[in-house]
């Protein structure tokens, strides 16, 4: 299981760079070891083109590396805060994306204007608390603000945004879409103002979407 996930984590990296959503060494991918308190994660300040499955580092939910030659992310207490305290989700991403980065910036939420919003996040994504990088407290911060809300993502004041999955794929599908609405709620902005959509219509995009949109897999339905 954990080489699985060590080449699908590292996989999923490369998704990073295809949609735009890294530069350099920023950004991570973490993924939940299911049935074990372990986390797959990139290791830290190491490029994307010099990524392999065998260069991904395991660390307990405590942020300790147990497998690896090389340091773990610097994320790496935040993601495992969220595993701890948020046993429903199996992945993590945190990217500096440029749009979605600067509504974090600014302090202020997305609004969700856009169908495409309301099937995704169920609202507005949020914006969690300043925090700085290397313990647990903008783990802390995403569990705050996460807890009890529909979005997979959150935008930590001031950093950038970071999103949740039941899967590390989940997650990251999360982070790509996050920074679509973000530029695309920057564009619509240029224009004037704009009108968030009514909470009922928005509560029932995002549960056809959720529970309706897309193939049967096994009696249930796909939500991709």
């Amino acid at each position: 299981m954990i080489s699985k996930l060590r080449r699908e984590v590292c996989d999923l990296h490369a998704e990073l760079i295809r949609w735009g959503l890294v530069t350099w060494t920023s950004g991570n991918v973490s993924a939940r070891v299911p049935g074990a308190d372990l986390l797959v994660i990139k290791p830290s300040g190491v490029s994307y083109d010099d990524l392999t499955p065998e260069a991904m580092v395991v660390c307990d939910l405590d942020g300790k590396l147990v497998e690896g030659d090389r340091s773990p992310s610097s994320d790496t207490a935040a993601h495992a805060y969220v595993y701890r305290h948020m046993p429903h989700v199996g992945g993590v991403v945190h990217t500096h994306s440029p749009y979605a980065t600067a509504w974090a910036a600014r302090g202020e939420p997305i609004p969700c204007s856009i169908t495409a919003m309301a099937d995704e996040f169920g609202g507005d994504i949020p914006v969690g608390p300043f925090a700085l990088i290397g313990s647990d407290a903008i783990g802390r911060g995403i569990v705050e603000t996460l807890t009890g809300h529909p979005s997979p993502a959150v935008l930590m004041l001031q950093h950038g945004p970071f999103t949740i999955g039941a899967t590390a794929k989940a997650a990251v599908k999360a982070a790509v879409m996050c920074e679509d609405v973000a530029r695309t709620m920057h564009f619509a902005r240029q224009l004037g103002a704009v009108e968030r959509l009514p909470d009922q219509a928005v509560a029932s995009l995002h549960d056809r979407y959720q529970n309706v949109y897309g193939q049967p897999q096994g009696g249930q339905r796909s939500t991709t």
